[in-house]
């Protein structure tokens, strides 16, 4: 038996085979990249996003031949908004990293009504506004997974999956409905939501496919990547490093106790519901990883590449005392410091661009390890051995520096990516695939094992974090 994968990310559509063997095959991708057409606004091509995604997986089932089931994961909280019966966008879809609603959310919140910008809530009422101010028209409105749903399915099924639904902003907290409050001030007809289902079940049928083949699985993309990994007990933790990082911490049946936000810094989520019964986890965000790497091939120029960076920090057994603290976008959890800036510390006249490259890994490598303290915190469980996937679990030297920061076993995942496996293991479950949660957790094959060989200096690196904050105060101010 065996599954095809749409894993819809922030810039570019994969689809793939998800084997019964838990490996990935027959993988395509294509670059969608979003527009930044001025500071803070990221934006997709709606129509083009979903024309991507059926190519892609048509290329797949071309290749491959006939599957048993579909499952997508796809980047959270991007928004779309368009006409029920034409199927028309009415606007650009609104990425989840856009800030155009960063003014309505600062209402809001004067208001009462804690919503950040990276929720679906206020870009809904901001595409509405601009196409439909009086609430005359018949429109839809969801995230990513919804959109491609209804592509796949020709317009016979509008839905999302709680992991999905409980970015909106727009449900109560325990998201069995909606938030009449929040709809009511934003505009927002209940109508246009849509029926909000499980992770795993018979979802849909994508007619837009050859053979017409069930949607049995639906997820959003860090949740994929916990379900991936196979963390699918209470107290298993994944770590993604990308451009940003994500930790993910399964919690179990009962919700975290926290409204929005925890006292560590981390949010509730929805790691996957199936049955109606929802497994709930809490979230720790990191705003750079990948991002340190990026800068210090494509600014500085002292690497030509990123996995050059493992090469040129492996020459210095130490940064000699430099510290660099991973804030080009400010600090997420704990503190959400949103003007803090990169900062590095204790440069001498004999740094040499291997140190500060060194440093570089070993500062993402302790963001991770206060992700982790945060999630211990709010989650009231200390996750043992950290999976984790992503660009920088391929290098070496930071992989290693992880495994010190944090005192744990880093166990780096079989694929770079394990979205697709996630979506790839929902849909398997309904298909009979695997028959239980113990069969996914028996899947998990890590490629290494990477145990601590020293400790760190927690301390002098909170103060480092201390320094880097509020460098631009009117940003450090902002909260959501």
């Amino acid at each position: 038996m065996s599954i095809l994968v749409i894993d819809a990310g922030t810039s570019g559509v994969r689809a793939a085979i998800v084997t019964a063997e838990a490996t990935v095959t027959h993988e395509r991708h294509r670059a969608v990249l979003p527009d930044t057409p001025a500071p803070g606004l990221v934006e997709f091509d709606a129509i083009d996003y979903a024309a991507t995604a059926l190519a892609v997986a048509a290329e797949v089932l071309s290749a491959h031949g006939p599957v048993d089931a579909v499952g997508v994961s796809n980047q959270r909280a991007t928004t779309v908004v368009w006409d029920r019966v034409t199927g028309e966008p009415v606007g650009p879809a609104l990425g989840w990293q856009d800030l155009r609603t960063v003014g309505d959310c600062l209402v809001l919140g004067a208001e009462g009504l804690r919503i950040a910008p990276n929720l679906a809530a206020t870009k809904v009422a901001h595409l509405m506004d601009a196409a439909d101010p009086d609430r005359t028209r018949d429109l839809c409105m969801g995230t990513l997974d919804s959109w491609l749903v209804w592509h796949l399915s020709q317009g016979a099924s509008h839905i999302s999956d709680r992991s999905n639904a409980g970015l909106w902003g727009l449900l109560g907290p325990d998201l069995t409905g909606p938030d009449t409050t929040v709809l009511d001030r934003l505009r927002i007809p209940v109508e246009s939501l849509p029926e909000v289902v499980d992770s795993t079940g018979e979802l849909a049928i994508a007619t837009a496919l050859e053979g017409a083949p069930p949607v049995r699985g639906l997820v959003g993309d860090q949740q994929a990547s916990l379900i991936g990994q196979a963390c699918v007990r209470p107290g298993m933790a994944k770590i993604t490093f990308g451009t940003g990082g994500m930790l993910d911490v399964c919690v179990g049946e009962e919700r975290p106790r926290f409204a929005s936000r925890g006292s560590g810094g981390t949010f509730p989520m929805v790691a996957w519901s199936r049955d109606d019964r929802i497994t709930w986890g809490v979230e720790a965000v990191m705003l750079s990883a990948g991002t340190n790497v990026e800068w210090l091939r494509d600014d500085l120029g002292v690497i030509p590449d990123a996995a050059a960076s493992a090469d040129l920090a492996a020459t210095v057994p130490d940064t000699d005392g430099v510290v660099y603290v991973p804030a080009l976008m400010g600090l997420g959890t704990p503190k959400w410091d949103y003007g803090a800036r990169g900062a590095l510390l204790g440069v001498t006249r004999g740094t040499t661009a291997a140190h500060v490259v060194r440093a570089v890994l070993e500062g993402v490598a302790q963001r991770g390890a206060d992700l982790v303290d945060a999630a211990e915190i709010d989650a009231g469980l200390a996750p043992g051995a950290l999976r984790i996937d992503g660009g920088m679990a391929a290098n070496p030297v930071f992989v290693q520096a992880l495994a010190d920061a944090t005192g744990r076993t880093v166990e780096v995942a079989p694929v770079v990516e394990a979205t697709a496996l996630g979506a790839g293991f929902l849909a398997g479950l309904e298909s009979g695939v695997w028959s239980s949660w113990d069969d996914l957790a028996a899947t998990w094959r890590p490629s290494r094992v990477v145990e601590p060989a020293a400790t760190t200096d927690r301390d002098r690196w909170r103060d480092a974090v201390e320094r880097a904050g509020h460098w631009h105060p009117d940003l450090s101010s902002l909260d959501f």
